[in-house]
């Protein structure tokens, strides 16, 4: 079965409600969050400092998922984060492993 790397970004202020909401659609799946900056944010969704540099503070979560729960994802995403300015996408995981 095919593996993909879903990557998500997001405001800090909807950070905890999609890792919530990752957590409890997605419970068996690994993911990680880390912060970041973005570049290309509407100007509408960066404060005035952000707007002068160029870019805004982000979190970027991954997560590990099937063909079918990336398009389960992408419904809730649809569902819960409608007018957020969420970015997505996703890029297929040539191979993937855990060292026990």
């Amino acid at each position: 079965m095919a593996k993909l790397c879903f990557s998500i970004i997001c405001t800090s202020e909807i950070e905890e409600k999609l890792l919530d909401l990752i957590l409890t659609s997605f419970p068996d799946d690994v993911f990680t969050s880390m912060p970041i900056f973005s570049h290309g944010t509407l100007p509408g969704q960066m404060s005035e400092i952000e707007q002068v540099i160029g870019r805004s503070a982000s979190v970027c979560v991954q997560v590990v998922v099937s063909d079918e729960e990336s398009v389960v994802l992408q419904e809730l995403l649809k569902r819960d984060f409608t007018g957020t300015g969420i970015r997505f996408w996703a890029t297929p995981i040539v191979f993937d492993g855990e060292i026990a």
